[in-house]
């Protein structure tokens, strides 16, 4: 990386930073007061603040977003949406531009941070890895967000995609709960979040266009726990194959 580049990079994050704590400050309070809100009156509340809020950001610092596949999604039905984990992006990008309410599974650390900690607490069902009544209880809430018609938005990679590979080996959690709430999955492709902050690199980040395609539902019906592998691997293979064919194009 040249020094110009370096420097610009910079000063994107840091002009990319303030325009999101500003425009943070603006839907705060809204969000604040809906998070005392039980379900699902404060899910479906929530999701067109922060579709209204993510709207604006992500065009106003160069990012807007490219969305298809929307049609996936049929009226009076909710669904497990899987999604591929690039970089912190993704979670401005994943939730807001899932059609309908939507419940995202999310570090508990996170939510400490000052004033970010609330919306980020009103959007997720919060686990602690560490703990194992955390991870049991978060099965439980899961299950408690599909029975109340709304979606979930997981990450099966656990965790950000710092290899050389299209996608990382997947986790059972995700599989599971479709499994056992005998819902149908609908993989998500999310596409450049990863070039607008590389995890290779501090405090830097570039403008680009995010596609955030979705195929079709993967349904679960009939299936049990001991189809638990097969079904993480199709999932896997569709969305390897899916991000390989595209991801040249859409860079």
């Amino acid at each position: 990386m040249n020094i110009i580049s370096n420097i610009a990079g910079r000063v994107y994050f840091i002009v990319g930073m303030l325009f999101f704590i500003a425009t943070m400050m603006v839907v705060f309070i809204p969000i604040w007061i809906i998070s005392l809100l039980n379900e699902p009156a404060k899910s479906n509340a929530l999701h067109p603040v922060f579709r209204a809020w993510m709207g604006f950001f992500m065009p106003l610092v160069g990012c807007p977003i490219r969305r298809k596949g929307a049609e996936n999604f049929k009226a009076g039905e909710n669904y497990v949406v899987v999604t591929n984990h690039n970089s912190l992006v993704d979670i401005p990008v994943s939730s807001p531009w899932i059609p309908g309410p939507n419940k995202t599974l999310a570090k508990v650390e996170m939510s400490k941070i000052p004033l970010f900690g609330v919306i980020y607490r009103a959007g997720s069902i919060l686990v602690n890895r560490k703990e194992e009544n955390s991870r049991r209880e978060s099965f439980t809430k899961m299950q408690e967000i599909l029975d109340a018609g709304i979606h979930l938005c997981l990450y099966p990679e656990g965790t950000r995609n710092k290899t050389n590979q299209p996608l990382q080996r997947f986790y059972d959690g995700a599989f599971i709960t479709a499994i056992k709430a005998q819902k149908p999955i609908i993989p998500g492709i999310i596409f450049n979040t990863g070039i607008i902050l590389p995890h290779d690199k501090k405090l830097w980040a570039r403008p680009k266009t995010i596609h955030f395609h979705f195929l079709e539902p993967i349904p679960t019906q009939g299936l049990t726990l001991e189809d638990i592998a097969s079904l993480k691997e199709k999932v896997h293979g569709i969305m390897e194959a899916y991000y390989v064919q595209h991801k040249d194009a859409l860079a």
